[in-house]
């Protein structure tokens, strides 16, 4: 991924060095554990802890021999322990055990960030929910005015919806935690169980039955929940770049007046810029999963066409879902909102968006549905064409007169039950985890 969109801390788990590091921690674990099986004397352990080191400019050249990776590594690492101790590592093991066991490793570390990233959005998220509890707004079916909400019932369902993403990432690091140490074909072979165990303990890694790799599924469900990740955070942007059209100006993403510029060419020009890019980021991570789902059928025990890719989907991944995150979380602090723009939005349909509330009193006052609708549907025509208040378009009908009165076609205007029931939204955020 480009620095433009890697963050430090994720970053860092993805370099080089962090890959040859966790293969290293596999490879001299897998020495230890042998140690303890009275395979491998206890000194070359020793020797093997203390030596072992590579030099990632040393691995690469020796690569451009070998043409295998692993094996330019081992070759590096053993070169550094030096003989007769160096020989035991690799000892008994395929290359899947070291890459597979440490990529599950690294993988860990990358979805403890996404965690801490996602609780902090709905932090913010819940926060602002219940700032904007009682702010009312109309509420947009088909990008058309509906009926009555409050902003902070719309914010606080995009946090339960970061919450079902956590809950998705935490499952994807369970499926990603595990190890394998079986050897080629996984068959143990060549190894015994309990480095296995040994290893993948010392790792906090569930050791799982595998062929010679780890079963792609796994890996593809982690993509899939940094998808998902992409997919909210491309909804809550989405809705921001709609409020903040020019004709709505309901909210603002944060500008930084006298030092940002939103157009090199019209000064006056504050665009959407971050929640667009997010929506464009959110693309790539949907396309990552397209490729992690066909890297789960590989040849027999194991081919490396997986290998390729994954090099590129899984940091990618989680570079760009922990980015997208973070961004968010900084757009959704500074958003600035215009809660008199949203209320001058929701009158500006003369009463429109309250039809539904005539249309039930109608029905509750004895007349068919059928007619009922047809009796709102005129009055709501005619405001429509002549720009007359929908109350006064309603109180000039005999049928609404008879059935309703004024005083009840004045209760039909009021956003009372609107303001409630959107309140159980935001209430929702303080009870426990939804289903």
């Amino acid at each position: 991924m480009i620095p433009r969109y890697s963050r430090p801390e994720m970053a860092a788990l993805f370099t080089d060095e962090a890959r040859y590091a966790a293969w290293l921690e596999v490879e001299v674990l897998a020495v230890e554990a042998w140690a303890a099986l009275g395979v491998v004397p206890a000194e070359a352990a020793r020797a093997v802890r203390e030596r072992a080191s590579f030099d990632v400019a040393a691995v690469e050249a020796r690569e451009r021999v070998t043409d295998h990776d692993v094996a330019a590594f081992v070759d590096v690492v053993q070169e550094a322990v030096g003989p007769p101790h160096g020989a035991w590592v690799h000892y008994g093991l395929t290359s899947s055990d070291v890459v597979d066991t440490a990529l599950a490793w690294q993988l860990t570390k990358a979805v403890d960030l996404l965690l801490g990233a996602a609780e902090a959005l709905d932090r913010v998220l819940s926060a602002r929910a219940r700032e904007f509890r009682t702010t009312l707004m109309v509420g947009r079916t088909h990008g058309v005015h509906a009926e009555p909400t409050t902003f902070g019932a719309k914010l606080a369902l995009f946090a339960l919806q970061v919450r079902r993403d956590r809950q998705r990432l935490r499952r994807a690091r369970r499926t990603v935690a595990v190890g394998k140490l079986s050897g080629a074909v996984g068959t143990y072979s060549n190894v015994d169980p309990f480095v296995e165990q040994f290893v993948c303990e010392r790792l906090g890694l569930q050791p799982v039955p595998a062929s010679q790799v780890v079963a792609r599924d796994r890996h593809a469900e982690l993509l899939w929940a940094c998808a998902s990740v992409g997919a909210t955070v491309e909804a809550v942007a989405l809705e921001i770049r709609h409020l903040a059209r020019t004709e709505v100006r309901e909210v603002e993403e944060p500008f930084r007046a006298g030092a940002q510029k939103g157009s090199s060419a019209m000064p006056h020009k504050r665009n959407p810029v971050r929640s667009e890019q997010l929506c464009g980021l959110a693309r790539l991570l949907r396309a990552n999963l397209t490729a992690g789902l066909e890297n789960v059928a590989l040849w027999h025990e194991r081919d490396i066409s997986h290998s390729s890719v994954e090099r590129v989907i899984l940091p990618d991944s989680c570079l760009l879902a922990y980015h997208v995150l973070v961004r968010l979380r900084e757009l959704v602090e500074g958003l600035v909102v215009h809660p008199e723009r949203m209320r001058a939005n929701l009158d500006a349909s003369g009463g429109l968006v309250y039809s539904q509330a005539v249309l039930l009193a109608l029905v509750a006052g004895g007349l068919g549905r059928d007619e009922a609708y047809r009796v709102v549907q005129a009055a709501a025509a005619r405001t429509w064409e002549t720009g007359l208040p929908f109350r006064e378009a309603l109180a000039d009908d005999p049928v609404v007169r008879e059935r309703l009165g004024v005083e009840r076609l004045d209760a039909c205007f009021d956003p009372a039950p609107a303001l409630a029931g959107a309140a159980r939204v935001v209430d929702a955020l303080d009870r426990p985890e939804q289903p």
